[in-house]
């Protein structure tokens, strides 16, 4: 039997304080499906891939009668996900805002995932 790390999750930004504004069902829906990523598993809840913000980010989707509840993430790298963001909206399309406050928080995490990287190579890291 293979073991598989569990991975740790970075909250870019404001994410987690949003998620934990949502109503306890919603926050109780995303963080199985969150577990279900940490353990490798594909998550039971609706997600695509949002190649719109990036290569590797995809979208959990979740709603009730009022809101239409999203998370986005960059894929597992190096045993993390990154949430980049969590927001609720009440139209199809999703806000050129929402998007590219995504796409700032992926540069930062690439960036740092970069230099984490040299510094592990330069013998500085772990």
């Amino acid at each position: 039997m293979t073991t598989v790390t569990v991975a740790s999750v970075s909250w870019e930004g404001d994410s987690w304080e949003t998620l934990r504004s949502w109503p306890s069902d919603m926050r109780h829906d995303f963080g199985v499906a969150l577990r279900e990523l940490q353990e490798g598993r594909r998550p039971t809840m609706n997600a695509r891939p949002m190649q719109s913000v990036g290569k590797g980010v995809f979208e959990l989707k979740d709603a009730d009668d009022a809101t239409w509840y999203r998370m986005l993430y960059l894929a597992r790298i190096d045993d993390a996900i990154y949430v980049l963001d969590c927001f609720t909206k009440n139209t199809r399309k999703t806000e050129s805002n929402t998007l590219n406050k995504a796409r700032a928080r992926l540069s930062q995490v690439r960036l740092r995932i970069q230099e984490r990287k040299k510094e592990v190579k330069g013998g500085r890291g772990k």
